[in-house]
């Protein structure tokens, strides 16, 4: 379970709006995850019309999966490309907004209001810019947030999570020591200690 190099390795916000400007999104599917599909029951526990927040989502096609099932999608991301890239992906008219509580912030929300993706930094957000959410789809977030970064991310998703939420998470599994990430490897005993 030792993490390796990895403790350490910090990727910049730089280097993730040059990945998506390069094209190099080897983590973006075209496909819905075989694992939301598959769980999709336990994250909405037979309710429906819940708000399901994607963190770090990109232009993740599940997100317009959920809202056409009539559930509220909001989503974070830092590249406005991958943000933009999502409505076009889907021929989803929208509307760009400042967001006055974040400095350079914008919202990009579907004419329809049922998506709502906020271009910034996810420690930016906090519920009283967003609100709380009944459910989180972490398909590739708390894997690419840098392991220094991990109990802020967490302490920030808490935050975020009505009482009664569930919380959809996927890792990898792999030894740190052959592969920098990201994705970076994280243990089940620090998700455990992370999220409780």
């Amino acid at each position: 379970s030792d993490i390796g190099s990895q403790k350490e390795r910090v990727v910049t916000e730089e280097e993730w709006l040059q990945k998506w400007e390069m094209g190099n999104i080897g983590f973006h599917k075209e496909q819905r995850h075989p694992l939301l599909q598959k769980y999709l029951d336990v994250l909405l526990n037979g309710r429906s019309g819940l708000r399901i927040f994607f963190p770090l989502c990109g232009k993740a096609v599940e997100m317009k999966w959920l809202a056409d099932m009539g559930h509220t999608v909001v989503g974070v991301e830092v590249s406005e490309q991958a943000v933009k890239g999502f409505f076009s992906d889907h021929s989803l008219p929208y509307c760009e907004e400042p967001v006055p509580e974040i400095s350079g912030a914008k919202m990009f929300q579907s004419t329809s209001g049922n998506i709502s993706l906020y271009c910034c930094s996810i420690y930016d957000l906090s519920s009283s810019v967003v609100g709380k959410f009944d459910g989180v789809w972490d398909r590739g977030a708390l894997v690419a947030v840098n392991p220094c970064d991990r109990q802020r991310y967490a302490s920030l998703m808490i935050n975020l999570v009505e009482k009664n939420s569930s919380y959809l998470l996927v890792t990898v599994s792999y030894d740190p020591n052959k592969h920098k990430g990201p994705p970076f490897y994280v243990p089940e005993s620090e998700i455990k200690s992370l999220f409780g």
